[in-house]
């Protein structure tokens, strides 16, 4: 289920069921809401490179903002919770202070420990082949804030931008829930049901 959710009100704007999240059926689910009307300023993302291309291509003045959770909890996983290697506790500590910046010195001190990072870790990790799950993990990790980076502090600029997707995440709760208890039904029922 993809679902477009007002981030002030926590009200959803539209949803759809059954959706793949490539760049064709998010083109097509985004051109008909914007034919509706819709018009956002901004929007809080995951990390799904297919999401920003299509919001961007409808919208290009949009802002997107990454979900620092979703930063977050990926790199952490990546850095695993008690990391041997030198390297990827430091990574991990960085992968920790995302969701703790509150203030554009926050972020200034971010990305210094960030370029800190890289210029002591960061051109070996990138130049060293993939050896092995952990190596490889922390290359991923490397990589993924690297790419984030750029859209991580929108919320900065304005007060009105979510930092993370956690509005749409608690709703996939609730209807999680709500669904278990109707197990069984038939795709006709599922589709209404959903909607």
């Amino acid at each position: 289920m993809f679902i477009v959710m007002d981030g002030l009100t926590k009200a959803v704007i539209a949803s759809r069921f059954n959706i793949a999240e490539n760049a064709q059926s998010l083109l097509s689910f985004f051109q008909q809401l914007k034919r509706q009307g819709l018009d956002p300023t901004s929007a809080t993302i995951d990390g799904n490179p297919a999401i920003k291309q299509a919001l961007q291509h409808i919208w290009p003045s949009i802002l997107i903002q990454r979900c620092l959770v979703h930063i977050q909890r990926q790199g952490i996983s990546w850095c695993r919770m008690f990391p041997k290697r030198t390297d990827a506790k430091h990574l991990r500590k960085l992968f920790l202070q995302v969701t703790s910046i509150f203030t554009k010195e926050d972020q200034e001190i971010f990305i210094q420990n960030i370029q800190d990072w890289e210029q002591r870790f960061g051109y070996l990790i990138k130049t060293k082949p993939d050896r092995g799950k952990v190596f490889g993990d922390i290359k991923r990790a490397r990589s993924m804030l690297l790419k984030a980076l750029p859209d991580m502090f929108k919320y900065l600029d304005d007060t009105l931008i979510s930092k993370t997707t956690n509005g749409v995440e608690g709703y996939f709760g609730r209807m999680k829930q709500k669904y278990r208890q109707h197990t069984g039904l038939s795709d006709l029922r599922k589709m209404a049901f959903f909607q």
